[in-house]
């Protein structure tokens, strides 16, 4: 006796391995079309420019002979120029969390009386952890980039190191 097709049970098999591919294939088309993906730099002859241009402020950083030391200890974040004798009206310091992006925050820090450049955070601000941090000046002519960990009770010094740019 003999049994139509759709009775027999590796006919189904062999029907259902193709069937399933071209579901997901068409199921991968449809996902790379709906979230196609970003890219990561748009203007990428510019960036590279722009990460060149900051070499060169770590250099002239280094040529100025910039060195500057920094500590937090309670809530007061002290920032002092060390082996220079320039002034600066400004500084720009800016500090950069490694994972958390709005934790970063920017201090527009003038000297006091003593050449000293101090902040004082408030006291629901948490600072402590791992930091990048950045020192320019007002010109915004050379730059400064570290990684430190807060609180500091002593003074660590922050000097130009060109393996640091971004």
């Amino acid at each position: 006796m003999k049994t139509s097709w759709y009775q027999e049970p590796w006919a189904w098999l062999v029907f259902i391995l193709p069937f399933t591919a071209v579901v997901a294939g068409i199921t991968t088309f449809i996902i790379a079309n709906t979230n196609p993906d970003t890219l990561v730099v748009g203007d990428y002859y510019k960036k590279g420019k722009a990460i060149n241009l900051e070499l060169g402020k770590i250099k002239q950083a280094e040529k100025l002979g910039m060195r500057f030391g920094l500590k937090l200890v309670g809530d007061q974040l002290t920032v002092r120029p060390t082996g220079i004798e320039k002034e600066f009206p400004l500084l720009n310091v800016n500090f950069y969390h490694p994972t958390l992006e709005e934790k970063d925050f920017y201090l527009a820090l003038t000297a006091d009386g003593n050449g000293n450049f101090t902040h004082h955070f408030e006291a629901d601000q948490d600072v402590s952890g791992k930091w990048q941090v950045t020192i320019s000046p007002f010109e915004n002519h050379w730059k400064i980039q570290a990684e430190i960990t807060l609180p500091q009770s002593e003074f660590i010094t922050l000097a130009p190191d060109p393996s640091t740019a971004n």
